[in-house]
């Protein structure tokens, strides 16, 4: 499978949806991974890094989003709908309850998405998402006394 990592366009969003350990795992396993040019800047990933891991760093964000899968962190943005299509996979946090607009561009594209927020465990819980709790916890205390 051709797996596309965007470089996240959401302000001051600079996570990226897959590291370069993600990105060797993948390509051990017979994967092609796109990972689009300085993806991994915001935590600390050179391009080179996603090289030595097997992945090709494309220039343009249209390369990594021609992917089957596409793995991102957050929603896509407004410029990034026309780049959704059916037969594609988006793996990412989507929020869709405040967001219309994401959710029609969504429904038209006829992407195939899956929200993290939204994968359950054998338990029950949520795997994905409780991590992200446990920091914006953690946050709430040093963002309150500021």
């Amino acid at each position: 499978m051709r797996i596309g990592v965007p470089r996240e366009t959401k302000a001051d969003e600079h996570r990226v949806g897959l590291t370069p350990t993600s990105v060797r795992e993948l390509t051990h396993h017979g994967h092609a991974v796109l990972v689009e040019a300085g993806a991994g800047d915001g935590i600390g990933a050179r391009d080179a890094d996603y090289t030595r891991a097997g992945a090709t760093v494309v220039a343009a964000a249209a390369d990594a989003w021609g992917a089957e899968l596409v793995v991102k962190v957050k929603e896509p943005q407004p410029a990034e709908y026309p780049l959704l299509r059916a037969g594609q996979v988006l793996f990412t946090y989507l929020h869709l309850a405040p967001d219309r607009d994401q959710t029609l561009a969504l429904q038209r594209s006829g992407v195939t998405a899956i929200g993290y927020e939204t994968v359950t465990g054998p338990g029950g819980g949520l795997p994905l998402l409780s991590p992200m709790s446990e920091v914006a916890g953690r946050m709430a205390v040093q963002a309150g006394a500021h």
